[in-house]
């Protein structure tokens, strides 16, 4: 990735993502904490659209053991389906892999190729009584309902108002495995390969099992995509607790 890619001041992000990697015990710390580095984060962004990459075809990830199989809209409108065990991301990897990079809200996050199921453009979406507040609707394409998720209402419900929310320009859904899940982007960063050492992968277990790690030298996240469609399925948000 080039020196030019918009990211946010290194040392706003790291202390925002170390924050999370280490799961402090006090919930009401991790918000304020989390408020103010993310506020201080947007506000460093540097105001340059980056050059996007051509998008390549859908990459379908391999199939998973014990993985739902249910649609999250089914899911959503009955009961809260059981714990999934999923393999870690950082299982699957080899020590070299590709992630795409995608910005939300001034946050740049990761995914890794293997767990991208594809990249569409936001369509219509229409909404669906009942849901949580990040589930922002549904969007039909090619036949299919894709669940689209308000990323930035997900990641940082504490940051979330009306002023950042007047900021967000979804254009892009990035497709979560084989889910029907997509999270919404503001903007495609580029694709970048990146080895194992280059991460700092989560180590504790119970909290935020969404976040693999932090790509340490571009202070973003990577996230695990098939702990993030568990927790999805599940209704349940970010910084939620997970059975």
């Amino acid at each position: 990735m080039s020196k030019s890619t918009p990211f946010a001041r290194e040392d706003v992000m790291q202390a925002y993502l170390d924050s999370l990697l280490q799961s402090p015990e006090d919930p009401a710390e991790v918000t304020a904490n989390t408020a103010r580095l993310l506020e201080q984060a947007t506000a460093d962004i540097i105001a340059k659209e980056p050059v996007v990459a051509p998008v390549a075809e859908p990459v379908i990830a391999p199939p998973v053991t014990d993985d739902v199989t249910e649609t999250a809209v089914e899911q959503l409108s009955g009961a809260v389906p059981p714990p999934v065990k999923t393999t870690p991301v950082k299982d699957m990897l080899e020590n070299r892999f590709q992630a795409l990079f995608f910005e939300v809200a001034g946050l740049t996050l990761a995914v890794p190729l293997i767990t991208l199921g594809g990249i569409h453009r936001i369509e219509k979406v229409g909404g669906l009584i009942g849901k949580p507040k990040w589930f922002k609707g549904v969007m039909l394409h090619r036949d299919q309902k894709i669940n689209v998720v308000d990323t930035a209402m997900w990641v940082m419900p504490e940051k979330y108002d009306q002023n950042l929310a007047e900021t967000l320009n979804y254009q892009y859904l990035i497709m979560l495995g084989d889910s029907l899940w997509g999270l919404a982007s503001d903007k495609l960063v580029n694709t970048v390969t990146l080895t194992r050492d280059e991460v700092k992968w989560r180590e504790s277990g119970g909290k935020r099992p969404w976040l693999a790690g932090m790509v340490k030298e571009k202070m973003c996240a990577l996230i695990d995509v098939y702990q993030l469609i568990a927790m999805l399925n599940s209704g349940l948000g970010s910084n939620d607790q997970t059975p």
